[in-house]
């Protein structure tokens, strides 16, 4: 027997209930993910599993360091069996990690592999993977048909031309591929990228800055954007001169952490008052601690598994953001996403403070993200959002990957909903109402993220 079998996640009859009748068939809506747009527009033929299932993901070379495994074999220059290899190695030891769940399901979906895969198996199971990534329907665009999904948003930089996203439209592929505006680069004054970025899109001063955020947020949304991202690794909020500290920056000058952050909330606040004239969602993601390791940084660069989880405390300065743009009617439907745990109750309650209609749930609650995306992160997410807010309003899982395959962690979200709304259900918390349920479900599975994003 599989080991994905049918019930697979779901505790209870009313959950396999929820899953089987309201949650499983529906399409998928992916609003934040880091695929690359090259990739779909050429089609691209993946060279073989361990280039489908390993390039890129620091998920899995965190984990293949820790069993001693050796760099080589994670972003080194062994052969892609021999990686593969490694990985089979790894995978059987990643008890009670969602990565064992997550490759046992693209596996089973994907490539009809009932094997776990082990050292003994990683020859047949690449065999048997590699043959059907030969056909047509495993390139790329295959891949992302066959998983259902309606809508995708990838994650660009503002001064990207989007070409490739123009490609894609004019393809005639069935499924939307959405850009979406990450201006970190412009954002993050404080880091060494800064400078080499200003000088790269041509910029000289403070009002030129501004005046080429403005116009680049209007080109996105010509080209269907609708959704902004933000990468915080704390919350800024504070008033002052920014023009003043950029041009001290521009001049070679050191600024401060205060100086910094009248920078960014200037810069933030400017953009988020664009969002709101386009209708756009605005995506905060807050609490990262980036780059641990300096020596392997050094020799690696950035996103290759050397991140963590920091402790800072967020709810005074995210209120008094959030509260400014309120202020001035600036504040965009806004996604709230949190790295820390801790900061559950503060962004379940954060919500409740900024709700207006005639959205519903303006502010959102994001799905657990990175760390937390896991069984035990979501549902912490889930039941903190339904202690202090309404769930029925929550749009929604995302993959927030670089991966073809990882759509599923869709249906992994869904089961993992369906069977702690099932919970509640036969523990007589919520009447069994399939009507009321149906609606519940398939909200959050699809219905809210498409109605919210506009799409």
């Amino acid at each position: 027997m599989s080991f994905i079998n049918e019930d697979f996640m779901l505790t209870t009859k009313t959950a396999k209930k929820l899953f089987y009748d309201y949650a499983k068939d529906l399409p998928i809506i992916d609003y934040h993910c880091h695929l690359v747009p090259e990739k779909i527009a050429n089609n691209y033929q993946f060279k073989n599993v361990a280039d489908l299932m390993l390039g890129g993901d620091h998920y899995k070379w965190r984990q293949m360091r820790t069993l001693g495994v050796d760099e080589k074999y994670t972003t080194g220059d062994a052969t892609d069996y021999e990686k593969w290899e490694k990985w089979a190695e790894t995978l059987p030891m990643a008890i009670g990690n969602p990565l064992f769940h997550w490759t046992q399901l693209e596996l089973k979906r994907y490539f009809d592999v009932d094997e776990i895969l082990t050292p003994d198996t990683a020859k047949a199971v690449w065999d048997k993977c590699n043959a059907r990534l030969e056909t047509e329907d495993y390139r790329a665009k295959g891949l992302i048909e066959m998983s259902g999904v309606e809508a995708l948003c990838t994650t660009d930089d503002p001064a990207d031309d989007l070409i490739y996203h123009k490609q894609i439209r004019e393809s005639g592929f069935k499924t939307k591929v959405l850009p979406t505006m990450r201006p970190d680069k412009a954002v993050e004054i404080g880091k060494e990228t800064f400078l080499p970025y200003i000088e790269a899109i041509g910029v000289k001063d403070y009002d030129s800055l501004k005046k080429w955020l403005v116009e680049k947020i209007a080109f996105f949304n010509s080209m269907g954007c609708k959704l902004s991202d933000h990468a915080l690794e704390y919350v800024p909020f504070k008033t002052g001169d920014a023009k003043a500290v950029f041009e001290k920056r521009l001049n070679g000058g050191e600024i401060t952490r205060d100086e910094e952050e009248i920078y960014k909330t200037d810069i933030l606040s400017l953009c988020a008052s664009e969002y709101v004239k386009l209708g756009w969602t605005m995506q905060l993601h807050i609490g990262a601690l980036r780059n641990n390791n300096t020596r392997m940084y050094n020799i690696l660069g950035a996103d290759v598994g050397f991140d963590s989880i920091n402790d800072l405390c967020i709810a005074e300065k995210l209120s008094g953001f959030l509260n400014n743009l309120e202020l001035k009617e600036i504040l965009p439907k806004t996604i709230l996403y949190v790295l820390n745990p801790k900061d559950n109750y503060v962004i379940g309650t954060m919500l409740g403070n900024f709700q207006k209609g005639p959205y519903r749930g303006k502010i959102q609650f994001g799905s657990g993200w990175w760390f937390n995306d896991q069984r035990d992160g979501m549902r912490e997410q889930m039941k903190a959002l339904a202690n202090l807010g309404l769930l029925s309003t929550f749009v929604g899982m995302l993959t927030d990957s670089r991966s073809f395959i990882s759509y599923t962690r869709h249906e992994y979200f869904r089961r993992i909903m369906c069977s702690l709304i099932g919970e509640w259900v036969e523990a007589g918390e919520y009447p069994c109402d399939m009507k009321l349920l149906k609606k519940i479900v398939e909200g959050i599975s699809y219905y809210n993220a498409k109605e919210y994003l506009e799409l």
